[in-house]
């Protein structure tokens, strides 16, 4: 596969991700039948501050690379080198010396803070893990975290059923923060939010990445969102990475076919462009990843299908204006 490395300090290096869920049958002698490719041998690399988002429909595969990375789920194969360090060969013991660096903000502000606890216990957890400073130091960086994510820190005393879903995601942020991380997966984090609410955490995110130099992994559904935080964008398919450039490359000339049809279903504030502009409207279904097409992933609903796209893979390869793109178009 041929990767290319953007200018820039690597941070994350990812390379040959795999993620294979097994299938069984049965109850008490359970017989695998089948896997499910969840992630299906994808690379990339993530340069120190920048954001990379990672856009794609519903079940592609996305929260599932961002956890891989973060070796909360370990992967089936592949390398995920951080600091000169392949996390998928650490055991346990070694990854909780690397988990301070590597945080999540996760998509339901809802489900992700513990009801039974107070806000200010949820965000001093991190460092009580960690055993970073002693109680009276844990207080006082929480109530500076919360003034950081734009919240009161008189409210470190109440429960998370006590607040809206934008300030339970600003606890979330603060959570992530606590332990002064360098490398952040943002799964989804405004999708839960009102359109008002999600401008505000965005704005947040922005200005703490500017403040501490922070590397983002933004994963998303909602492509202006995308184009708005993001550095560069990876566009997923079936577990797949099917284009990689950098934002306006992406948005500007499209490559890929099913890049094509996801920016075209994108409004367009203009009614007389939006009246008049092509729209691309993908026939059949996403094929299911426990029985994967043969050749591209896409070619079932491709428009501009041949011969060799039943056959062959194609390889993420680097065109002429820099972009990847895995398509035997170009």
């Amino acid at each position: 596969m041929t990767t290319a490395t953007p200018t820039g300090d690597v941070l994350i290096r990812v390379r040959g991700l795999k993620k294979y869920f097994p299938v069984t049958r049965g109850i008490l002698f359970q017989t695998k039948v089948g896997e499910i490719k969840a992630v299906d041998d994808v690379s990339f690399d993530i340069i120190r501050g920048e954001t990379l988002g990672l856009v794609g429909e519903s079940g592609c595969g996305k929260t599932t690379t961002g956890r891989c990375i973060l070796q909360v789920i370990r992967p089936t194969e592949g390398e995920v080198v951080f600091q000169d360090q392949d996390l998928t060969k650490l055991n346990n013991k070694g990854m909780r010396a690397v988990r301070r660096s590597l945080q999540v903000i996760f998509q339901d502000p809802y489900g992700s803070l513990n009801p039974r606890m107070t806000v200010g216990s949820i965000v001093e957890e991190p460092l009580v893990i960690h055993k970073i400073g002693n109680k009276a130091e844990r207080k006082d960086r929480v109530k500076e975290l919360f003034q950081l994510v734009g919240l009161n820190p008189y409210m470190v005393d109440r429960y998370p059923h006590e607040f809206s879903g934008g300030q339970r995601q600003r606890i979330g942020i603060a959570r992530a923060l606590a332990v002064n991380p360098s490398f952040i997966v943002c799964d989804e984090p405004i999708s839960a939010l009102d359109v008002s609410i999600q401008a505000q955490v965005i704005n947040l995110l922005q200005e703490l990445q500017e403040q501490f130099n922070l590397t983002y992994l933004f994963i998303a559904h909602d492509l202006s969102v995308v184009r708005h935080i993001s550095d560069r964008v990876a566009v997923m398919y079936l577990g797949k990475i099917v284009e990689l450039t950098d934002r306006d490359s992406l948005y500007q000339d499209p490559l890929h076919p099913y890049t094509k049809a996801l920016l075209s279903a994108v409004p367009i504030p203009d009614p007389a462009i939006e009246a008049t502009r092509e729209r691309i409207i993908l026939t059949g279904d996403v094929p299911s990843p426990l029985n994967p097409p043969q050749g591209c992933s896409f070619n079932p609903r491709c428009p501009f299908v041949m011969d060799v796209c039943r056959r062959v893979t194609p390889e993420l390869k680097i065109t002429k204006s820099g972009h990847q793109v895995a398509c035997h178009l170009y």
